[in-house]
């Protein structure tokens, strides 16, 4: 299994080291477990042109580390998306890199259990799965909102929301929800 942890945190963050423990961890297992370092990308917001769906379909038209980004995230089987909890949401970094897959999907929409949703450019997409690193701020209610916005995320692209766990937990219990899916 490929594993993706998509690293949205400060240089100052604990979430740095619990993610290369993860990653040790992950691989130890037999799997193949990489780390894509938001803070030290160059990557631009989605401006919501829609140009990857219309003149360069599947690929964004700015050329930045976002191709770098919806690559390792359809290539991957599991993506586990890695913020501290900022103001009651992951970090700008961590919302901006999901914002830059939409590229991974058709401008089409179709039916999908009762809902609309964009249809597939391709046949597999990853799970995804939450580390969040919660701060002094961080209440039930932020931690509620983020579960369903991200659970949301996930089904638009077709797939679900494995887990959500938090830096406070053992490593251990993270890595188990990652290879026991």
């Amino acid at each position: 299994m490929k594993v993706l942890f998509i690293n949205g945190s400060g240089s100052d963050s604990s979430i740095n080291g619990f993610i290369r423990y993860a990653i040790d961890t992950v691989s130890a297992h037999g799997h193949d477990a990489k780390e894509l370092v938001l803070r030290d990308m160059k990557y631009s917001p989605c401006r919501g042109c829609f140009n990857c769906w219309v003149k360069t379909p599947g690929t964004c038209v700015y050329k930045d580390d976002g191709d770098i980004i919806c690559k390792e995230f359809i290539t991957s089987d599991m993506v586990i998306l890695s913020s501290p909890v900022i103001m009651g949401y992951p970090s700008a970094l961590a919302k901006n890199a999901l914002d830059r897959i939409i590229p991974l999907l058709h401008p089409y929409l179709e039916d999908v259990g009762g809902e609309v949703h964009h249809m597939k450019r391709y046949n597999k997409y990853p799970e995804l799965g939450l580390l969040l690193e919660k701060l002094e701020d961080t209440d039930s209610e932020d931690i509620e909102i983020i579960h369903d916005i991200f659970k949301r995320a996930a089904l638009n692209i077709q797939g679900s929301l494995k887990f959500m766990k938090f830096t406070d937990s053992p490593v251990e219990e993270v890595v188990h929800a990652i290879i026991n899916n």
